[in-house]
């Protein structure tokens, strides 16, 4: 072998990684409106942004107050589970015939109370993984 071909390989092999990796990798949410950790007034929605779109009818978007005792990350599990009770959510349900998106605004319900709220979601990436995480704000 050359000291060219060495070269040549190597140079395939990274860009074979690269792409595999590429080809692997899961939709992430980019962006939260309302900021992770923040302090606002009562927001009519919440934004999330992705790093592709996701189909809509397997996706999973929920917004609830953090009951007290219970961390973000149990809220945001009781969140995704709250299909059948509607009154514990925040969240409205989402309108509009779009089956794919890049981003997602989930109108929330008027007169929210103060205190801390969890957005969680669950979405299926396009390699086939389903994505679950959540954000947390606070309401003033």
């Amino acid at each position: 072998m050359t000291p060219n071909s060495r070269v040549s390989w190597r140079a395939a092999l990274i860009l074979l990684a690269t792409l595999s990796s590429s080809a692997l990798a899961h939709t992430e949410v980019t962006s939260v409106t309302p900021a992770s950790r923040s302090v606002v007034a009562a927001p009519r929605t919440v934004t999330l942004t992705f790093s592709e779109p996701v189909e809509l009818r397997f996706s999973t978007f929920r917004v609830m107050a953090v009951p007290a005792g219970k961390t973000p990350s149990v809220a945001a599990a009781l969140a995704l589970d709250a299909k059948a009770d509607p009154a514990r959510l925040a969240s409205l349900p989402l309108t509009g015939g779009a089956s794919l998106a890049a981003r997602v605004s989930l109108p929330l319900k008027p007169g929210l109370k103060a205190g801390p709220y969890v957005i969680a979601w669950k979405i299926l990436s396009e390699d086939g993984h389903p994505v679950t995480g959540y954000s947390t704000f606070r309401l003033k």
